[in-house]
Order: C-alpha cells, then sequence, then structure tokens
C-alpha cells in the first residue's frame, strides 16, 4: 500500500498539474457520484492527509481519494489525451485542464464532499508525519494508550498518519525493536526513539524517487528488511522474515531480523522462507531462527 510519502509526492504532482486552472473534463466512475460533473470549476489545492488525497475544488467541494492497495494518480499532457485512457477498465476518475490530465486508475476510495465535511474522512486520523499538525508527543501518546504490540500501534492511522509496513518495518528494524514487542513494555523513550524514525524515515521518502532506508537507490539494497525475507540480514546474518501482525481478518505482513529483534515473532511458525518471487528453496540462516 503506498505510505505518507508516496502519497504526498502524488499530491504535490497533482497540485502542481491542476492548481489555479478550470476544469475542462471530468469523469468520475464511482456509483455514488458517477453523475456528478466539475466542469467549469477551478482546482483550489491538491493535498494529502496521512494516505488521504484531498483535492479542492472551486464552490466548496473535495475529490477525496486513497490508494489502497494498487491505486496510482496518473498526469498526461491534456493536448492529444489518447482515447485508451478514456476507455480502461480501471480508470476510476478523470479530471482534466487545459494543459494536464489527472486520471485516477484502480482507487480504492473516492468520494465528494463539501469541503466543510472533510473531518467526516479524515478526522479520524492521527497526527500526520508530513503535515503541519505533526506531533511527536501526541503521537507517542496515542501509540503508548493502544495497548497493542508497537508494530500494530503503528500502522494505525488514528495514533499516527502516513505510516505502512515498509517504514513501520524499517523503523523498527534500525531501532532493534520487535514489531511484537507490547508498548506497555517499552520505556517511552524508546516509543519516541522509534516514532522519531518512522517520521524522519517518511520524510527522506517524499524528497527521493525511490524510498530507502540504507542510503543506496539501488532496487536491492535500498531496504534493510521491508520485502527481503529469505534473505540475510545486512547486519547479523540472521535469514530475514516475515509474519503477519494486527487483528484477526485485518493483519498485515511485516518484515523483521530474529537476530536483531530478539527472536521469532510469536505468529510466525518458524518455517523456511525462499526469498520473495523465489521458486528455490529457503535460505539457509546463519543462525537457528
Amino acid at each position: 500500500m503506498p505510505e505518507g510519502d508516496t502519497v504526498w509526492r502524488t499530491a504535490t504532482r497533482l497540485h502542481e498539474a491542476l492548481a489555479g486552472r478550470d476544469i475542462v473534463e471530468s469523469d468520475l466512475r464511482w456509483p455514488e457520484i458517477s453523475t456528478a460533473d466539475l466542469t467549469g470549476r477551478s482546482t483550489i489545492e491538491v493535498v494529502s492527509r496521512g494516505k488521504h488525497l484531498l483535492h479542492r475544488i472551486e464552490g466548496g467541494l473535495t475529490l477525496h481519494s486513497h490508494l489502497r492497495m494498487e491505486g496510482q494518480w496518473r498526469v498526461e499532457a491534456t493536448p492529444g489525451l489518447s482515447d485508451r485512457w478514456r476507455r480502461n477498465p480501471q480508470l476510476r476518475a478523470l479530471v482534466a485542464a487545459a494543459d494536464w490530465t489527472a486520471l485516477g486508475l484502480r482507487l480504492g476510495m473516492l468520494d465528494l464532499v463539501p469541503t466543510a465535511r472533510e473531518v467526516g474522512l479524515v478526522g479520524h486520523l492521527g497526527p500526520d508525519v508530513l503535515g503541519p499538525d505533526w506531533d511527536l508527543a501526541r503521537a507517542v501518546d496515542n501509540v503508548a494508550a493502544s495497548r497493542a504490540p508497537v508494530g500494530q500501534g503503528l500502522l494505525d492511522q488514528r495514533n499516527l498518519a502516513g505510516i505502512g509496513t515498509l517504514w513501520c518495518s524499517e523503523a523498527l528494524f534500525l531501532e532493534g525493536v520487535s514489531p511484537w514487542r507490547p508498548v506497555g513494555e517499552l520505556d517511552r523513550s524508546v516509543l519516541e526513539r522509534v516514532v522519531t524514525r518512522a517520521q524522519r524515515l517518511v520524510d527522506n521518502g517524499r524528497r527521493q524517487a525511490m524510498q530507502s532506508s540504507t542510503g543506496s537507490y539501488r532496487p536491492d539494497d535500498a531496504h534493510y528488511v521491508h520485502a527481503r525475507s529469505g534473505r540475510p540480514c545486512r547486519r547479523c546474518g540472521a535469514t530475514v522474515r516475515v509474519a503477519p501482525i494486527g487483528e484477526p481478518t485485518r493483519e498485515r505482513a511485516m518484515f523483521y531480523c530474529p537476530g536483531c529483534q530478539g527472536g521469532l515473532g510469536p505468529t510466525d511458525d518458524g518455517r523456511p522462507q525462499a526469498p520473495l518471487g523465489s521458486s528455490r528453496g529457503a535460505t539457509r540462516s546463519r543462525r537457528p531462527y
């Protein structure tokens, strides 16, 4: 799922393409709003709020979207825009100005609401890791009050908005904390370090075309644990693993190193794990995890 830095970059790209320009064509392919026509109105701004996109439009309207797992917004030149985009079965929204057209593909959510009622869509979110409302103390208080495993607490958007499994996994690895460690067992100073690390990773991510926690922007070297299950840990050589975290039916995949982060997670069955995308046998660890 795209995380806060990816959504922030998307909002910035849409804002640069559409802000201050009149909408010359709109097509919202979502059941509740399919008859809405935005033509003749101008775009005021496009901003992100955690993992949500808010496209504010003249006349007090907001087009709200969420990318979920596979959604994206593309920006294409309006002159000569190919009809193949309009015929694309994955198209959920088209908003065009004279120069640029925004195309929402495979969107997970799409709403058109009065701007004054945005709070009904994003008011439940905690402090935005990339927003003007970012508040470290409040975010730490929220995570601490969740009484959940720390990884689950970081992923809960009600505690802080914008963290997904990538930056959660990487932040916890870099701080040497197990994702399944109950927040009640962690000193506040440790929680502050974890939350600060996660926020800094997202903030750095929004400035780069590729998300990296290692400092390398080569695809195979960009991360310590995320998407590296079945491969040796870059620090200790143990095999990086992946296991579910979260409430039943809402579990998320969490990558971690049992050698650096206190052993196998309670939801990890300990079976050998092959590298992602590999049909070969699992990588042998230098440690018995």
